[in-house]
């Protein structure tokens, strides 16, 4: 069975629908991050649906996963967002007749490496901390939020996610010893 945005590339009926009901509460954890108010919230959420309904057609699942990719198109179009009220000290209107940027073939292509050499890392985690940080970031969970999923204490949590991201800096070659070697160089 094809993906979700395979499907929207396709023109089926129902895809998109279909793509906001499982992708919109991440989606949104990730807009409530983010933005300031209800408003600017939900036109996030507009946008980045409206995004991956016209970059559906570039998604590849041999490269990343849906959920990462949807993640990957909201948090580009969050930026923009953020970015265009700090310029301009507020809310901007979207010029609808305008097509919004896309990032070329070699940046998602890149954009999709580095989301595989994450998730294989996330892969050699402890499996409490990978529960958790999966929970944060593919459901976009806050830690209060975790722990009332897991029956875990909030500090416990915390604690996980802190181990868990500092393994992964690591695994992935961000830990102190490639910090220390940026600085020196």
């Amino acid at each position: 069975m094809s993906s979700i945005l395979e499907r929207i590339a396709k023109g089926e009926s129902g895809a998109v629908q279909e793509c906001i009901e499982r992708y919109g509460p991440l989606v949104y954890s990730l807009a409530r991050r983010f933005a300031k108010d209800a408003h600017a919230i939900e036109d996030a959420v507009q946008e980045t649906f409206l995004q991956l309904w016209q970059v559906a057609p570039r998604f590849d699942a041999t490269r990343c996963n849906e959920a990462t990719f949807v993640a990957m198109i909201a948090r580009r179009r969050l930026i923009d967002m953020r970015r265009r009220a700090d310029k301009h000290g507020g809310v901007e209107e979207i010029d609808e007749t305008r097509a919004p940027a896309s990032p070329d073939h070699t940046e998602q292509s890149a954009v999709c490496d580095d989301a595989q050499r994450a998730r294989t890392a996330l892969g050699e985690l402890r499996p409490e901390q990978k529960r958790v940080l999966e929970l944060s970031i593919y459901e976009g969970l806050s830690h209060s939020e975790i722990a009332n999923r897991t029956g875990l204490p909030l500090g416990t949590v915390k604690t996980h996610a802190r181990r868990g991201l500092e393994r992964l800096r690591d695994l992935l070659g961000f830990g102190s010893a490639a910090r220390a070697s940026e600085v020196t160089s």
